[in-house]
């Protein structure tokens, strides 16, 4: 039996539901080529920061108006600055190169956390030839003269903005922390959203005893980090329609986590961890799982697989919300009822 592996997702035809997100992977066109010649369906940039393009303005102006407050003809010491490469414009560069080589869709990426005049990336993407774009929103709540309904806010003005901004597909990057999360996702669809990728994972910061410094830690996902993904994908799918496009991303590290993500109501699944641990080839080894799987269990394509188990389709809905607590609690078994059992 052939396999039919070809999915939709923001309106774009994919030969493969497993998508390379961001990573460094996705970075350099060597790499890039690797994961396309692997088997993945579409490729997602790193994102470009609003910290960057914002700190990287502040400096260049602090930088042109030096001294100017204390000798106005400071303005003439250097010639007019016609043309400056920042980060930015090394960004589409990029785009550029990998849309044009790539041979599948190429996702350009924005990471922000207020709207602005920075947004006129999102449609400079969109002329470098990006398919779509993923607004990945991802700060902390911290200030404490905010409320959730404030914080919220600001999220869905920035996804408005960035509509505006853009005519090609447009995918929401969330985290999994929104005080109400499915009413959040219905309102970001509101505002523009053509689908929502979840979640966005926070890489927590630690603290180095011996220098006191405040460091970063990177630590890759593990299989287990699929389950939440899967739950609120499973409560989405019914509630939102076939029409907004759903990505799962965290903990997609072989075929069977991909089966489980699409069963819910993917419709990609998106893996980072797994490739940079084993490298861009690994990819082949996700799909053949995942073909081996549908092949066994009789599913002859992703469309039939998709959304087979969501919260609409199991028999026990209840299952992915609260009555699923108590029994994940009792399925709990000590070392001593294991003994215990095992004598009678």
């Amino acid at each position: 039996m052939t396999v039919d592996l070809r999915t939709r997702y923001l309106g774009l035809e994919l030969r493969s539901p497993l998508v390379a997100s961001p990573s460094p992977l996705t970075r350099e066109l060597d790499s890039v080529l690797q994961l396309v010649d692997a088997g993945a369906g579409a490729i997602v940039l790193p994102s470009l920061f609003e910290e960057e393009i914002l700190h990287e303005e502040i400096q260049l102006n602090r930088s042109l108006e030096a001294g100017s407050e204390q000798f106005a003809e400071a303005l003439a010491y250097f010639p007019t600055i016609d043309s400056f490469v920042g980060v930015g414009d090394q960004y589409l560069a990029r785009l550029r190169l990998i849309k044009a080589r790539a041979g599948v869709p190429v996702l350009a990426s924005l990471n922000a956390t207020t709207a602005g005049g920075w947004v006129r990336y999102a449609g400079l993407m969109q002329e470098a030839g990006a398919d779509a774009l993923e607004l990945n929103l991802y700060h902390l709540a911290a200030d404490p003269t905010k409320t959730a309904a404030d914080m919220e806010t600001l999220d869905l003005e920035l996804i408005a903005a960035v509509r505006d901004a853009i005519t090609i597909p447009l995918a929401v990057k969330l985290s999994p922390y929104y005080s109400a999360l499915a009413s959040f996702a219905r309102s970001a669809v509101e505002r523009g959203a053509d689908g929502l990728v979840l979640f966005n994972r926070f890489y927590q910061p630690d603290f180095d005893l011996e220098t006191f410094d405040v460091v970063p830690r990177l630590e890759l996902s593990r299989p287990s980090e699929l389950r939440l993904p899967m739950r609120w994908t499973a409560i989405l799918r019914p509630q939102l329609g076939p029409a907004v496009s759903l990505a799962a991303s965290s903990g997609i590290h072989g075929g069977t986590d991909a089966v489980k993500a699409l069963m819910v109501g993917a419709d990609v699944a998106m893996t980072t961890s797994a490739l940079l641990h084993h490298g861009p080839d690994h990819l082949r080894t996700i799909e053949a799982e995942l073909v081996a799987w549908m092949t066994e269990h009789e599913y002859d394509s992703v469309d039939q697989l998709r959304g087979s188990a969501s919260q609409a389709a199991v028999e026990d809905p209840s299952a992915f919300e609260r009555a699923n607590y108590m029994r994940t609690l009792r399925s709990w078994t000590t070392p001593r009822d294991v003994a215990r059992a095992t004598r009678s």
